[in-house]
């Protein structure tokens, strides 16, 4: 079924304004992820092989470790517990987990194994202006089952926290920590404290040391290998599901369909197939940790398990979009959101749709125009601005700050109008072709990514004023400044406002006097 026909997307968007706070035990296998980036230009005399010229190399915490981040930018409190080993991998992993906010105090340091490494080798054809893809995978990793000491170790650091957590997070990807005996003592453990247990399985013929948790995040082929049934369509899907939440005894199974979306059976008997955007995929790795976190986080702040399953397949659905594991903030989930209702008429993008879309544009040489703001309470200086800026070029970008964005800038006071409704009444004008939301204070990292042909901004800035302009001149692009219409602000249509009214006459107003 259409899932927007039964879900009120007003209520997700609110949720993803303020949601209410919680705090989060996540435990799985830690690692790190570990990238060599570059250019391919030949093929090796020595062997049918692409050579990889490597022209820099990133890392960032992956596993069980990229949960604890993803729900840290949700904003949750969030308890990481797994292991490491005593080497320079784990002390560093451990630190960004550190620096993170998460709590690191339940992680297990072992002498006798090393951190599990994950090194992705990616490259790119810039002569044929390819996109970026992966060359090659090398995991360095120990995968021997803990033994009963360190079993005990850990549950005795999970009985220390569990009580203060709204929920457990299970990411198991096979490498020693979960084996069936503190998977089953951690799933009696938080169901006798209430606590719901999500668990992220890993690929294997048998889910048997699942059994008794709320839920699991089985993908297609791991629900295939397990029960027998290939899920390819919704009658194959209830099935499979229906079998998971019967023989393990769960609440709901939630099944990652990749471009079928997700497919959720409760034991109630309520199913529904959440149906995925089309859009350009870059990178599938990472999207089985957004859905365990997404579905949990909102899990955790007690949203009904539709919404968590639909908000989950959104952010999945952001995350496959980039390059490499990353986190997906709120605010993209917020747009995306946004970007479905039919009074945006499809101008609200995120950040890496819109980048393949300003692509397609730039294949037909046309030239890009952008320009920033808050735009609260849309004005008529607003509106020649605007057009102004369409005028530069053969399309306009509007980058739009965000509501935390402008508390930051200009106070608690404003924006006077939310998010939601700048966007519409930005959408509603024919000059403007794209929005973007962004949260930071400055735009600079927006304009870095749109790399605009011209960059317009209002007089009263000055050259030397406008933020992104080194940037744009240095790729070819120009800046142009707007004409001002004096007088005429937010600001000012706000002391007129007050002027006329004042505080007892806007009362009678109020009061229909």
């Amino acid at each position: 079924m259409d899932a927007t026909d039964h879900i009120d997307l007003s209520y997700l968007i609110s949720l993803t304004r303020h949601p209410p706070e919680c705090r989060v035990l996540v435990l799985g296998d830690l690692m790190m992820d570990h990238y060599a980036w570059g250019n391919v230009s030949r093929i090796s005399p020595e062997a049918p092989i692409p050579i990889l010229q490597i022209e820099r190399e990133t890392e960032m915490p992956g596993g069980a470790a990229s949960v604890v981040l993803n729900l840290r930018q949700f904003g949750a409190d969030v308890v990481c517990c797994g292991m490491v080993g005593n080497d320079a991998e784990g002390e560093r992993l451990v630190a960004a987990l550190k620096n993170s906010g998460a709590d690191t105090n339940a992680i297990v340091r072992a002498d006798d194994r090393s951190t599990t490494l994950k090194t992705r080798y990616v490259g790119g054809v810039q002569s044929a202006a390819r996109a970026m893809q992966h060359v090659l995978r090398v995991d360095r990793e120990d995968t021997t089952p803990i033994d009963e000491a360190v079993v005990e170790e850990v549950l005795a650091k999970i009985a220390a926290v569990i009580n203060d957590c709204s929920a457990v997070l299970v990411s198991d990807y096979g490498k020693g920590l979960l084996t069936t005996d503190l998977l089953q003592r951690v799933i009696e453990t938080a169901r006798a404290a209430g606590k719901p247990v999500l668990v992220d399985p890993k690929l294997g013929d048998d889910f048997s040391m699942y059994r008794g948790a709320t839920a699991i995040t089985p993908n297609r082929l791991e629900t295939e290998r397990v029960t027998g049934i290939a899920p390819r369509d919704a009658d194959s899907m209830n099935m499979a599901a229906r079998q998971l939440v019967t023989s393990l005894e769960l609440e709901f199974a939630l099944i990652t369909v990749d471009r079928d979306g997700l497919y959720v059976h409760a034991e109630n008997n309520v199913s529904m197939l959440l149906p995925s955007r089309p859009r350009s995929v870059y990178d599938v790795s990472g999207a089985g940790d957004m859905i365990l976190s997404t579905l949990g986080f909102f899990l955790a702040v007690q949203t009904p398990l539709p919404c968590a399953a639909y908000l989950a397949n959104v952010a999945a659905g952001i995350e496959v979009g980039k390059l490499g594991v990353n986190t997906v903030s709120l605010a993209e989930i917020r747009t995306e959101l946004m970007a479905v209702t039919t009074d945006t008429a499809g101008k609200l993008q995120s950040m890496p749709e819109l980048v393949s879309t300003l692509e397609t544009h730039r294949q037909r040489h046309e030239k890009i125009a952008f320009t920033n703001g808050c735009f609260d309470m849309l004005h008529v200086g607003h509106m020649k601005y605007l057009n102004f800026a369409r005028e530069q070029g053969d399309l306009l970008v509007v980058g739009l700050n965000s509501d935390a964005s402008i508390r930051s800038l200009k106070g608690n006071r404003r924006p006077i109008l939310p998010e939601d409704e700048r966007i519409r009444l930005l959408a509603a004008l024919a000059c403007v072709d794209y929005i973007v939301v962004f949260d930071d204070d400055s735009v600079q990292p927006v304009i870095e990514q749109v790399r605009p042909n011209v960059l317009v901004k209002g007089s009263d800035y000055g050259f030397d004023g406008v933020v992104g302009r080194e940037f744009v001149e240095s790729h070819g692009g120009e800046v142009v400044l707007a004409p001002v219409i004096e007088g005429i602000s937010t600001s000012a249509i706000v002391e007129r406002v007050l002027e006329k009214y004042g505080t007892a006459d806007a009362a009678d107003a109020e009061n229909g006097k």
